[in-house]
């Protein structure tokens, strides 16, 4: 398989760029000046293209590429993937769902802690030698808080685990009532109603332009002055601009935000608030998940090539 085209969109894993160079004729998109200057000299060579959350493959890059024939992403969601190009020309897609749920999931409890605990700035109290004078001031309790979950998938539903082993009741809103969530979960088939009655309310759907600001003004308002936005799915998904002025006047009570509307610039308001947590797009950043993930883009591509069925197939 070494003759065979692959284009990797945006600097990833390291082991991904090597075990790919290993086994195809790489091209890294960022060592020439444009994707134009790229495409000019090499477009009829690429047969698979890699991308992740940062540089997917849209339309043009998609008609840009006589030869494609599959885009493995770096990544289990969709939203920088133009499925509806991949369908028409019949590329194949794959993702790397399940071996990053762990992962994520274990951030989004983590970024509760945090924001109701105060970890970061405990953390800032005793390095900076503050202890020494005073202690320091009481926190909130997270056991036992009421959590609602923005999509029960794969994330979603591990997420619901780890809250229930806090004590906390768990509730969700979805497209549809999750039938093997039973009777663990109460469903609401507003999201409205999911945020006014919850005191936690965790974004773990995928983007699509249905949820894409899904968690709007009125959402938010709902959830309340005392409430705390997660979001570990994207950060289109909330209406970033709403949500930094709930923060700013107090109608939010906190938030824990692993992604932005546009990473990676993060609003500079958000920076001084006490009572945020951020984080820079790390759900899946960990050394056993990398390499799991890099494995299976991978492995995906060696099936396509082998005329095997794909691994993850999406399309």
């Amino acid at each position: 398989m070494e003759s065979i085209g692959v284009l990797l969109t945006c600097p990833m894993y390291t082991n991904l760029h090597e075990e790919l160079s290993n086994r195809f004729n790489l091209f890294k998109l960022w060592n020439f000046s444009s994707f134009q200057s790229f495409s000019q000299t090499h477009a009829n060579s690429i047969r698979a293209l890699v991308c992740d959350t940062k540089i997917g493959a849209d339309a043009n890059t998609i008609d840009s590429l006589p030869n494609l024939e599959i885009v493995s992403t770096y990544s289990v969601g969709l939203d920088k993937i133009d499925l509806k190009k991949c369908r028409e020309k019949g590329i194949r897609v794959a993702n790397t769902p399940d071996v990053l749920t762990d992962d994520v999931a274990d951030l989004a409890i983590a970024l509760a802690l945090a924001v109701f605990r105060k970890i970061p700035q405990s953390d800032g109290y005793v390095k900076n030698g503050l202890w020494n004078n005073s202690d320091y001031p009481l926190t909130t309790k997270f056991s036992g808080k009421s959590v609602g979950i923005v999509g029960l998938g794969r994330i979603g539903s591990a997420i619901a685990k780890r809250a229930a082993a806090f004590g906390c009741p768990v509730s969700y809103h979805s497209r549809s009532e999750k039938s093997e969530a039973g009777s663990s979960y109460k469903y609401y088939p507003n999201i409205l109603d999911l945020a006014a009655n919850s005191q936690i309310l965790v974004v773990a759907c995928a983007l699509t332009e249905e949820t894409r600001h899904i968690v709007n003004r009125e959402v938010i308002d709902a959830l309340g002055p005392k409430g705390v936005i997660i979001n570990i799915g994207r950060g289109p998904i909330i209406n970033q601009r709403e949500l930094v002025s709930a923060l700013v006047e107090g109608r939010l009570g906190g938030a824990g935000l692993d992604v932005f509307e546009h990473e990676p610039d993060v609003p500079e308001e958000l920076m001084s608030l006490e009572n945020v947590v951020l984080t820079p797009h790390v759900g899946t950043d960990t050394v056993e998940t990398c390499n799991d993930m890099a494995d299976l883009v991978i492995a995906n591509l060696e099936a396509h090539f082998s005329g095997k069925p794909l691994l993850t197939p999406v399309l």
